[in-house]
C-alpha cells in the first residue's frame, strides 16, 4: 500500500540518528500488517476504528484518506466502522470521526 509512512513526529530523526531502532520499527510494521488470518483491508478498518477513538483527529484523517484512496474503502464501510466506535467508545469519538468522514466523502 504505497510508500511506508510512520506518523510519529520524531521518526524521521530516528531514521537519521538510530538506523537500528528505525529498522526494528519498520520490521514491526511489516510483521503487524502480514497477519495470518485477517486480510490487509480488514486490518486497516480495525486501525481506522482505533484511530477514531483518539483525542486528536489528524491520524484518523490520514488513515481514512489513505484507505479511501488506496483500498477504495466506501462510505458505507466507514459508517459500519463508526457504528462500532459509537458502541465501544461513545458519542464524542463517533461525532468527531463522523465530521472527518463527512468531509472526505461529501
Amino acid at each position: 500500500m504505497g510508500e511506508k509512512v510512520f506518523y510519529g513526529k520524531g521518526i524521521r530523526r530516528i531514521k537519521k540518528e538510530d538506523s537500528e531502532l528505525y529498522d526494528s520499527i519498520e520490521n514491526l510494521d511489516k510483521n503487524v500488517w502480514n497477519a495470518n488470518a485477517l486480510d490487509y483491508r480488514t486490518q486497516k478498518l480495525i486501525a481506522i476504528a482505533i484511530s477514531a477513538t483518539k483525542p486528536e483527529s489528524s491520524s484518523f484523517l490520514k488513515q481514512v484518506s489513505k484507505a479511501k484512496k488506496e483500498l477504495d474503502i466506501s462510505r458505507d464501510e466507514m459508517m459500519d466502522v463508526l457504528k462500532v466506535v459509537l458502541l465501544t467508545s461513545g458519542m464524542q469519538p463517533f461525532n468527531k470521526a463522523l465530521e472527518v468522514v463527512n468531509k472526505l466523502y461529501d
